[in-house]
């Protein structure tokens, strides 16, 4: 758009009637707003080149002549240059510049959201331009996809390629890439790592999700931190909210059976008759402390993994990062698995058992040791892996369905897209790895079972099919399933809510 309005004054008109209140304009591809190069002066008017195009441009958006930019003033000023984009887009752009919240752009703030755009859009091109030559082919095109799990014909590649070449030359340079995004801010490829977080943003009550890939401008911009802490401070609520139903489930892993059937509202009327209301929120306190250190520890191991691996890449393959997701969630489950028995002791415990967090502890470390901290540590360890892996593969699945049939203007799918997703692949996540989360949850109650059997991983999954078959490894699913939609959707909106407080940017 900008490289359209050119600064075409007439010889005649003297510099001073050069106003940007009575601009003259002209669309032509050959006139590019070069930031990088120099300030020039204008030949004619003898002002700064760049800051006259931008008055230009500024002036011809302005439809209404209020000198501000409303999206209204964007929908009719784009559309006589021939550009159109959609009545999101164009709220995304003024939102992104309207640092005075007036709803609308003034001079100063158009010229920041320009060059602070075009700052990004660098970034992007040179994390595409593979070979460094200056250019962008379709294979940089499908490589790049490739690496975020997107995967695109040659012939999709190609019709990218196309929308912005303009010389015919099947390759993009930097001009050509900046003159096309440059006020279109859906149309990068960065976009689908921005909107398509997973972990950082859903909180099941289960920490074993690959972390999420955070760009290179994010990372740069502070943004990260801000991230985590809006995921952890959304999980704590999410698991709050939900934490009747995760203490349930405990209680039907451990106590349920054949000969004990536990039922839903049975469990609920059981648990309210043994401890009032406010047991039913046993064990929680224990479960949203460790989000923090668990969250902390498993980003940056993952970070470390990823240069272990190799990779120079701003992000990983889906491979590479199951293998890089699956040893950071095992580093950090190690680190705080006596927090995990902890939380499973003090869901179970009795009135009156244990005053807190530390008294319990002091009774499993005076009566079994500190080996007792780490009982079901293996199987904990091996559900890493089918968790994290169908998780992954299914979120990656679903998340290519959608942008390769439904991201015509955005990569952005919308929150309820968005909220299926994570809400499916965090299902089929834990059903794959729930029999071994139920031995886990077992093997950590054992000795608080007064006099049962102490059995190994191998020992109590033989029990349990032999006196209970394969259903006896389900038990207590019913709960753990009813609470992953509400878990997803307070976890979204407790951090969009928190991103903004934070002032984590979409952008």
């Amino acid at each position: 758009v900008v490289q359209s309005v050119r600064c075409r004054v007439p010889p005649s008109v003297p510099p001073s009637a050069a106003s940007p209140s009575k601009p003259v304009t002209q669309q032509s591809a050959s006139g590019v707003w070069h930031t990088d190069e120099g300030d020039h002066p204008c030949d004619i008017c003898g002002g700064s080149e760049q800051e006259h195009r931008l008055k230009v441009l500024f002036q011809v958006l302005d439809v209404n002549g209020d000198g501000g930019i409303c999206v209204n003033d964007l929908t009719i000023g784009l559309k006589k240059l021939g550009v159109h984009r959609t009545e999101h887009e164009l709220m995304k752009i003024v939102k992104a510049g309207d640092k005075d919240l007036d709803g609308q752009l003034d001079f100063e703030e158009f010229v920041h959201y320009l060059r602070d755009h075009e700052k990004k859009l660098r970034l992007v091109f040179k994390s595409l331009d593979r070979k460094n030559d200056g250019r962008i082919d379709s294979q940089e095109i499908m490589q790049s996809l490739r690496d975020l799990g997107v995967n695109i014909s040659e012939e999709q590649a190609e019709k990218i390629l196309r929308s912005m070449d303009k010389n015919g030359t099947m390759t993009i340079d930097w001009n050509e890439w900046r003159d096309y995004h440059l006020l279109h801010p859906a149309d990068n490829i960065p976009e689908i790592i921005l909107y398509w977080k997973h972990s950082s943003i859903f909180d099941v009550g289960e920490s074993l999700m690959v972390p999420d890939e955070f760009t290179a401008e994010e990372k740069k911009m502070g943004m990260l931190w801000r991230h985590l802490v809006a995921g952890g401070g959304a999980g704590a609520v999410s698991r709050t909210c939900t934490a009747p139903l995760d203490r349930l489930k405990v209680l039907m892993q451990v106590h349920s059976s054949k000969s004990n059937s536990m039922r839903i509202a049975g469990g609920f009327a059981q648990m309210i008759r043994e401890g009032g209301t406010r047991s039913l929120w046993r064990g929680n306190g224990i479960n949203v402390l460790k989000i923090a250190p668990e969250s902390a520890i498993k980003f940056v191991a993952y970070e470390q993994i990823k240069r272990l691996i190799g990779s120079n890449q701003e992000t990983l393959g889906i491979t590479e990062r199951l293998v890089a997701g699956s040893l950071a969630g095992a580093i950090a489950q190690s680190s705080i698995y006596p927090m995990e028995v902890l939380k499973t002791r003090l869901a179970l415990r009795k009135t009156g058992q244990y005053s807190g967090i530390q008294d319990c502890a002091k009774h499993i470390f005076q009566r079994e040791g500190v080996a007792a901290f780490y009982k079901g540590y293996i199987p904990n360890m091996l559900g890493i892996i089918p968790y994290a892996g169908i998780d992954l593969a299914v979120y990656e699945t679903l998340k290519n369905s959608w942008l390769q049939h439904y991201a015509t203007d955005s990569a952005d799918p919308g929150v309820f897209v968005l909220l299926a997703c994570g809400t499916t692949s965090s299902t089929c996540g834990q059903l794959a790895s729930y029999p071994l989360a139920l031995v886990r949850t077992r093997m950590q109650a054992q000795a608080s079972l007064g006099g049962g059997p102490q059995m190994s991983m191998t020992g109590l999954f033989r029990h349990i099919i032999r006196t209970e078959g394969p259903i006896g490894l389900y038990r207590g699913l019913a709960p753990n399933f009813m609470k992953v939609i509400p878990s997803v959707s307070i976890s979204y909106v407790v951090y969009e809510y928190l991103k903004i407080t934070l002032g984590v940017q979409s952008k």
